[in-house]
């Protein structure tokens, strides 16, 4: 059986080191998957908003169609040029 054999301080310092840096990347692992976390249910809120805005546009505009009829509007000036039949 071999003899035990005692690490250099330098070595040792190297060891730790290496560790320390193992734990600084899984930390940083851990804080973005934490971000990605936050992303995803950030972007999953705004799909939800953007439904419920073409919702509400496609509410709009049947209501506009039904008493004005077919045709386009300038949002600019708020004229309603009725389409031709």
């Amino acid at each position: 059986m071999p003899e035990e054999v005692k690490f250099t301080e330098e070595e040792l310092k190297q060891v730790q080191n290496i560790q320390s840096k193992y734990t600084d990347i899984q930390n940083q692992f851990g804080q973005l998957k934490m971000a990605q976390i936050r992303l995803d249910e950030q972007e999953v809120e705004l799909e939800e908003s953007l439904k419920s805005i073409q919702d509400d546009e496609k509410k709009f505009l049947d209501g506009i169609t039904e008493k004005y009829g077919e045709g386009t509007l300038n949002p600019e000036t708020g004229v309603f040029t009725p389409t031709k039949s």
